[in-house]
C-alpha cells in the first residue's frame, strides 16, 4: 500500500482513539501522533510535536527542549511544506516509513523512508534529541532504520555529525532558518565541502563567508581557542567510510547547542544556564573582520590589531598600491619578484597563521616535515607546505598549490607556514641580520627597529629634564619626550648600575621588537651610542593603573565596566605572551604599576626588563636570583626560584583582586585584623560574603555576575599548586563566557605580617608605594 492510502486508512480509524493519549517517548504503527499530543524523551529533555514558530500561523512537526520558557526548536521535519491549520498528524507505517499528514487537505507534508523494512517498527524520541525508527524485535537498541540526526536543520546537538557518510552518499549539513518565523532553509549553510574533507565552511548561497581552517589534530587552525574549554570535547573523524565533525558534553546534564543563525550571520554556541533559566551565548564565529573569508585577497595577511588590518606577507606587495584600501583588499598581493621553475628557491617560515584555504591542497599524514619540504621543493607548482597534524609534536604533510588565500594572524595557537621564495631573497634577508657601522667600535645588529641618535632623544626630552621624568624602575629612569613631528614618546634610559650589558640590551630589543599586540606597550625605536642605551616606547597619557585604583579620588573615574575592560585586556596581553608570541614569554613582574593606560583606558603591559631564553621543551625554569615584587610573586617562585607561565597567572590573580577591591595586596587594611588581601578574599568567599571585597566607590556600576565571576577567577589563579591554576588562555575564555567554574582550593601565601615590619606593613588604600624592584622577563624559545 502506498503512503497516501495508508494515511487515509489509519487516520480515520485511530486519530480520535489516540488523540488524547498520555505522552510517551515512542509510537508504533497503531499509534499516530496528533496536534494535541507530544512525545517526550525518557529523561524529559526533549519534546516532539507540532508547533508554530514566531509570528507565523503555519504548523510544523519539530523537536524542542522541554521545560524551556521560550520554545527552542532544534529540528524541523516539514521545513519546505508547512501545514496551514491544526490538522497535522504523524504516523509510522508497517515498513517503518514515517509521514506527516495534513488531515484537512489530505496531503502529505513530509515523509521519510527507512533503510530497510522492520517487522515491528517503532518511532522513538531519544534522550539525545534524536528521533529514530528502529525495529522493536531487534535486540540491539542502537541499530536505527532512520534517524533525524542524519538530516540536521539549523542546530547541531551533542553526538550529531557534520560531514559526509561516504558509504551512502549522505551529507550532514546545517542550513539556517530563513527567519525566526520561517524554518524553511535560509541562505546560510555550514558544511564540509566534498572536494576536500579537511575543514568546515560557512557559505552564504554559493559563496564562502567563513572557514574554520585545516583540522590539525586537536583543533581547526583558524579557531584554536576551541581547544580550550571545560564543557565539551570535540573530534574530527576522516576515514574511507565517513568524514565528520562532532562534539560531546563532558557533563551530560549540561545542555549545549550549535546554531547557524541567519539573523546574525554567525555560528553560535549556546549553553543552558540553569540558574537563570536562559540560554547563554558561549562562543561564536566569525569573531571579527579577519574571519571574513578572503578579506585580504591572495597572499594578504589579516592582522586584527594592525591598521589597516590587511597587510601583504613579507616578500609580497599590494597588487595595486594606489588603491590599497578596504574596497580593494580583495585584489590581494603579488610577489615583489616573480618566480619561474628555473629559479633557485627555498622556503620562508611564517609563524602564527591560520593556514590557507584548502581548495588546491594535498596532504599525507605519514610524512614528516622534512619529507614534506623536499616534496614541495621538487614540484614547481607547490607554493607552500606545513604540518598537517599537531596532535603530537607535529607530523604529516600539507601542501598548497597555486595562490594562497584567506590567511590571517592568529593571536593564540597560530601555525607555521613555509612559503616558496627566491633563494636570493632568503640570502638577502639573512645578510640583513648584521650590518657594520664604521663610526662605532661595536657592530650594531639590525634590530628591526628604527635607530634614534642621542641628540634627537636629548632634544625630545629637553636634555632629560627632571620635569620630564615620569618615574624610575629597575631598568633606569623613564622620561617623557616629544619628537619633532609632535609624537609623544616615553624614553627608558638604561642605568649604568642596572648590570645589563650591550649584548643583553640588544637581545631584549630584538625580542621585544617582534611583539605586536594591542595590550602590550609598543616599542618604537632604540638608541645605542657610546655608553648610552635607551628604549623608546609609545607614550601612555594616563600613566599606570596603580595611579588610579589606589587613589581615593582617581579611583572613582574607573567604574566597573572600565575595570572589567582593563581586566580583559591584561588577560589577552598575557595570553599573547604565553602562547602566541614567537617566544614564550614569562613576565615575572606583573603588577598594577606595570600596566599602563592609553587615552581610552586601554591597558598595555609594560616593563619587560632584562630578557633571556631557554629550550622550547622546558616548561619550568629555576633561578637563584629571585627578582620581582613581593606581594605579587607566586609561592614557588618566591621560596624555590621556580617559575613558569603559572607564576604570571598567580600575579594576574593578585592584580585582579586589587582591581576589584581598590586595595594593595600588601597594603590591605581592615580594622579588626591584619590579613593580606588574598587571605581576606578567601575568608569572604568561604563565608559567602565575597561582595564585601568590592571597592566601595564602584557603587551601583557593578555587574554582580561579572564581579562574582572575577572574584572566583582570582581565587583560581592564586591557588597554592601550579597545576590547579588555569592557563591564561583559559582565563580569557572564562572572562568571556558564563561557563561553570571549579571550586577554588586554598590559595598560596597565607602569611600575616606585623604591621610595624618595615616594607611589609599594611596601609590605608590611598598610600602610594615607592618601592622599585628589578623586573626580569623570561623568554622561552618555541
Amino acid at each position: 500500500m502506498d503512503i497516501f492510502g495508508f494515511v487515509l486508512m489509519i487516520s480515520c480509524s485511530l486519530v480520535f482513539l489516540y488523540g488524547f493519549s498520555d505522552a510517551s517517548d515512542s509510537i508504533n504503527q497503531s499509534q499516530p501522533l496528533s496536534e494535541n499530543t507530544t512525545l517526550v524523551s525518557k529523561d524529559g529533555s526533549f519534546v516532539l510535536g507540532f508547533f508554530t514558530p514566531g509570528k507565523s500561523t503555519n504548523r510544523y512537526l519539530g523537536i524542542w527542549y522541554n521545560n524551556n520558557p521560550n520554545q527552542t526548536v532544534v529540528w524541523v521535519a516539514n521545513r519546505l511544506n508547512p501545514i496551514n491549520d491544526s490538522s497535522g498528524l504523524l504516523m509510522v507505517n508497517s515498513s517503518g516509513s514515517i509521514v506527516v499528514l495534513s488531515q484537512s487537505s489530505s496531503t502529505v507534508a513530509w515523509s521519510a523512508n527507512s533503510t530497510k523494512e522492520a517487522s515491528n517498527p517503532i518511532l522513538q524520541l531519544l534522550d539525545s534529541g534524536n528521533l529514530v525508527v528502529r525495529d522493536g524485535n531487534e535486540q540491539n537498541p542502537d541499530i536505527y532504520l532512520w534517524q533525524s540526526f542524519d538530516y540536521p536543520s539549523d542546530t547541531l546537538l551533542p553526538g550529531m555529525k557534520l560531514g559526509w557518510d561516504l558509504r551512502n552518499g549522505l551529507e550532514w549539513r546545517l542550513s539556517s532558518w530563513k527567519s525566526p518565523d520561517d524554518p524553511s532553509p535560509g541562505e546560510l549553510t555550514y558544511v564540509i565541502e566534498p572536494h576536500n574533507y579537511a575543514e568546515l565552511v560557512m557559505k552564504k548561497g554559493s559563496e564562502k563567508s567563513f572557514r574554520t581552517g585545516l583540522w590539525i589534530g586537536h583543533y581547526f587552525s583558524g579557531i584554536p581557542t576551541l581547544n580550550i574549554n571545560p564543557l565539551y570535547s570535540y573530534s574530527f573523524v576522516s576515514n574511507k567510510d565517513e568524514v565528520y565533525y562532532t562534539f560531546h558534553m563532558r557533563n551530560s546534564s549540561v545542555f549545549s547547542r550549535l546554531v547557524l543563525n541567519q539573523t546574525s550571520n554567525l555560528i553560535e554556541r549556546y549553553i543552558w544556564a540553569a540558574a537563570g533559566k536562559k540560554w547563554s551565548k558561549y562562543t561564536f564565529v566569525p569573531k571579527d573582520d579577519c574571519d571574513t573569508y578572503n578579506l585580504c585577497g591572495v597572499y594578504g595577511n589579516c592582522i586584527i590589531s594592525a591598521s589597516p588590518v590587511c597587510q601583504c606577507l613579507e616578500g609580497f606587495k599590494p597588487k595595486s598600491q594606489e588603491t590599497w584600501n578596504p574596497d580593494e583588499w580583495s585584489k590581494g598581493c603579488v610577489r615583489k619578484t616573480q618566480l619561474s621553475c628555473q629559479d633557485k628557491v627555498g622556503f620562508k617560515k611564517f609563524v602564527g597563521l591560520k593556514l590557507p584555504d584548502t581548495a588546491n591542497f594535498w596532504r599525507d599524514g605519514s610524512m614528516n616535515l622534512e619529507e614534506c619540504r623536499v616534496k614541495c621543493l621538487n614540484n614547481c607548482s607547490c607554493t607552500a607546505y606545513s604540518n598537517s597534524n599537531l596532535s603530537d609534536v607535529g607530523s604529516g604533510c600539507a601542501i598548497w598549490y597555486g595562490d594562497l588565500i584567506d590567511i590571517r594572524q592568529i593571536p593564540v595557537g597560530g601555525q607555521d607556514l613555509y612559503i616558496r621564495m627566491l633563494a636570493s631573497e632568503l640570502v638577502k634577508a639573512a645578510r640583513s641580520v648584521t650590518i657594520g657601522h664604521q663610526n662605532n667600535e661595536h657592530q650594531e645588529e639590525d634590530l628591526e627597529l628604527p635607530f634614534l641618535d642621542l641628540s634627537t632623544i636629548a632634544c625630545a626630552t629637553n636634555n632629560f629634564a627632571m620635569y620630564n621624568k615620569l618615574g624610575e624602575g629597575g631598568f633606569g629612569p623613564v622620561y617623557k619626550g616629544v619628537l619633532e613631528d609632535g609624537q609623544e614618546i616615553a624614553v627608558k634610559r638604561l642605568s649604568t648600575s642596572s648590570g645589563q650589558g650591550l649584548n643583553e640590551f640588544k637581545n631584549e630589543v630584538r625580542l621585544i621588537a617582534k611583539l605586536q599586540h594591542r595590550n602590550l606597550v609598543k616599542l618604537l625605536a632604540c638608541c645605542i651610542q657610546g655608553e648610552e642605551k635607551m628604549l623608546v616606547y609609545e607614550y601612555m597619557p594616563n600613566r599606570s593603573l596603580d595611579s588610579f585604583i589606589f587613589d581615593q579620588t582617581k579611583s572613582k573615574l574607573l567604574d566597573w565596566s572600565k575595570r572589567f575592560h582593563i581586566i580583559c585586556g591584561i588577560a589577552r596581553g598575557l595570553q599573547y605572551l604565553h602562547q602566541d608570541s614567537r617566544l614564550r614569554i614569562i613576565h615575572r613582574d606583573l603588577k598594577a604599576s606595570n600596566v599602563l593606560l592609553d587615552n581610552e583606558m586601554n591597558p598595555k603591559i609594560s616593563d619587560f626588563g632584562l630578557a633571556r631564553t631557554f629550550g622550547g621543551d622546558q616548561l619550568e625554569g629555576n633561578t637563584n636570583r629571585v627578582v620581582g615584587t613581593y606581594g605579587y610573586m607566586a609561592p614557588e617562585y618566591a621560596f624555590d626560584g621556580l617559575f613558569s607561565t603559572k607564576s604570571d597567572v598567580f600575579s594576574f590573580g593578585i592584580l585582579l583582586l586589587e582591581i576589584i577591591s581598590g586595595m594593595r595586596s600588601r597594603g590591605f587594611y581592615h580594622p579588626n585584623h591584619r590579613h593580606n588581601l588574598i587571605r581576606q578574599a578567601w575568608i569572604f568567599w568561604n563565608e559567602g560574603r565575597p561582595l564585601e571585597l568590592v571597592d566601595e566607590c564602584l557603587g551601583n556600576s557593578c555587574s554582580i555576575s561579572e564581579v562574582l565571576r572575577c572574584i572566583h577567577l582570582s581565587l583560581l589563579c592564586v591557588q597554592q599548586q601550579t597545576e590547579d591554576r588555569p592557563s591564561m588562555s583559559s582565563v580569557v575564555v572564562i572572562l568571556g563566557s558564563e561557563s561553570e567554574l571549579p571550586q577554588p582550593k586554598k590559595p598560596g601565601f597565607f602569611l600575616e605580617k606585623d604591621s610595624n615590619e618595615e616594607g611589609h606593613g599594611f596601609s590605608s588604600k590611598d598610600e602610594r608605594s615607592s618601592t622599585n624592584e628589578i623586573t626580569i622577563t623570561l623568554l622561552e624559545a618555541r
